[in-house]
C-alpha cells in the first residue's frame, strides 16, 4: 500500500487516485501554494473508493509470478494502479530535500473487448494523474501539485519497454532494458527534480508473494512490490537555485480493482531507510472506531535484501503527538514510536517539517521524516516518508 496509498493500500499508498479524478473538478492542478487559496474543496477517500460496478475488471485474487521488466509497464485491465517515488535528498553543504513524485492510472471503463476501434484519437478509457511535492526543509517551504490528462494523443500513458510513465512534462522513464535505472523529472512554478535513481537491492514482493490483502472480501487485494532502497542523484530546484543532491529513494508500484472496506476509513503508511542498511514498511488500515484493522501489515527488509513479513501484532505504532493544519483544520498524527520486538527495533519518527499537507482535489498529509531510535540496544538512525490518509473525514 502508498503516497503510499503512497498512499500509496501502500502507500506507497493509495487508492487515493481515484478519489482525486473524481474531485478534479472541484480543485485546480498547479501549486499548491497557489491551490490554497481557492475553494478547500476535497473528496472523502472513504467515498472515493467505495468498489462501484466493477464488471469487466480484472481482480487480484491470488499470488502470481511478477516478471520484470513487463509488470513495470500498465496493467490495464485493472481499475487502478500507480507508480509511486519518494525520497530524502542533501546537497555537499547538509540541506536537506524531500520529494515526492507519484504517477496514478485509474480506467473509467473495462477495456475494449475484440476488435472494438476507439471513436476518435481524443477518446480514452485510462486518466492518468500525477502528485509532485518538494520539502524544503532549511527555507521551511513546502510546495505541491497535480495534474491530470487522459491518455489520449501522447498527452499522457505509461509503458513497460522501454519503461516510461508520463503526464505531459512530468515522466519517470529509463532506456535500460531492465527498466532501471530510472530518471525523475518535474517541475512546478519555482520548484523541480531532475533525478536519477538506481535500486541498490532487488525487488521486494509486498504480502503473499506479491499479492497484499486489503480485506476479507474475494479480490480486495493488490498486487504490490516496492524497491526500498534506491540511491539518487541529480538536481533540485527551490526558489532561484539548482542544487545538485544525493540521497535515497522509494518506489511502490501497485495495481488492482480493490475498494476500501466499508468499516475503513483510511490508512497510515510508514516507510524508513535505516543506517544499518535494513528498511521497515508499515501501513496501518483504520477503521471507523480508531483502532486498526487486521489486514494492517508491513516488510522488515534485511541489509542483504531478505524480507521478513510483519503480521498486525509485529509491529506497534504509537502517537506521540499531533499537528493540526491551518488550512483544512483537520488533526495529523505528527510524531510516532514504532516498536518491531522480533527485530529489537525501537523507533521515533519525527517529520522534518509539519506542515506537508496535500490539498489536490484529495486532502492527504505526506511527507518526509528522520528516524531515531535503538536497535538491539545500540543507537540507530534513518529517514523516510508517511502518509496519511483519511483524516478529518
Amino acid at each position: 500500500m502508498n503516497r503510499t496509498g503512497r498512499a500509496t493500500v501502500g502507500l506507497a499508498a493509495a487508492l487515493i487516485s481515484v478519489g482525486a479524478l473524481v474531485a478534479f473538478a472541484l480543485w485546480p492542478s498547479g501549486d499548491g501554494a497557489a491551490g490554497r487559496l481557492g475553494v478547500q474543496a476535497s473528496l472523502a477517500v472513504s467515498a472515493a473508493l467505495g468498489a462501484g460496478d466493477l464488471t469487466g475488471f480484472a481482480r487480484a485474487m491470488a499470488p502470481r509470478p511478477l516478471s520484470f521488466p513487463a509488470d513495470h509497464g500498465p496493467h490495464p485491465e485493472f481499475r487502478t494502479e500507480w507508480w509511486y517515488y519518494t525520497g530524502n535528498l542533501e546537497t555537499a553543504a547538509g540541506r536537506h530535500f524531500g520529494f515526492q513524485l507519484t504517477f496514478f492510472r485509474t480506467a473509467l471503463a473495462p477495456p475494449l473487448s475484440g476488435a472494438a476501434e476507439r471513436v476518435s484519437a481524443w477518446s480514452s478509457r485510462q486518466l492518468y494523474l500525477a502528485h509532485f511535492a518538494l520539502t524544503d526543509t532549511a527555507g521551511r517551504r513546502f510546495r505541491a501539485g497535480s495534474r491530470l490528462g487522459r491518455e489520449a494523443l501522447g498527452l499522457a500513458g505509461a509503458r513497460a519497454r522501454p519503461f516510461r510513465v508520463w503526464l505531459e512534462d512530468w515522466s519517470a522513464e529509463s532506456e535500460a532494458t531492465g527498466g532501471l535505472p530510472v530518471r525523475l523529472r518535474a517541475a512546478e512554478g519555482d520548484v523541480a527534480i531532475d533525478l536519477v535513481l538506481a535500486s541498490d537491492k532487488p525487488v521486494v514482493l509486498q504480502g503473499d508473494h506479491g499479492l497484499s490483502r486489503k480485506g476479507p472480501e474475494p479480490g480486495n487485494a493488490s498486487y504490490y512490490y516496492s524497491l526500498s532502497r534506491m540511491s539518487a542523484r541529480g538536481a533540485v530546484r527551490a526558489g532561484g537555485e539548482s542544487l545538485a543532491v544525493s540521497g535515497l529513494a522509494w518506489m511502490d508500484r501497485e495495481w488492482s480493482t480493490s475498494a476500501l472496506g466499508p468499516d475503513l476509513v483510511g490508512w497510515d503508511w510508514l516507510a524508513l531507510q535505516l543506517d544499518d542498511g535494513r528498511e521497515v514498511m508499515v501501513y496501518r488500515l483504520r477503521r471507523r472506531d480508531g483502532t486498526a484493522d487486521a489486514h494492517s501489515a508491513g516488510t522488515l527488509i534485511g541489509a542483504d535484501g531478505a524480507t521478513r513479513p510483519l503480521g498486525l501484532g509485529d509491529a506497534t505504532l504509537d502517537t506521540l503527538d499531533h499537528w493540526t493544519s491551518p488550512r483544512s483544520r483537520v488533526r495529523y498524527p505528527g510524531r510516532w514510536r514504532l516498536a518491531v520486538p522480533g527485530a529489537a527495533l525501537s523507533l521515533e519518527i519525527t517529520p522534518w517539517l509539519a506542515d506537508q499537507e496535500l490539498i489536490v482535489g484529495t486532502r492527504y498529509w505526506e511527507g518526509a521524516v528522520r528516524v531515531e531510535g535503538t536497535a538491539a540496544g545500540r543507537p540507530i538512525a534513518g529517514r523516510g516518508y508517511v502518509e496519511l490518509v483519511g483524516y478529518g473525514e
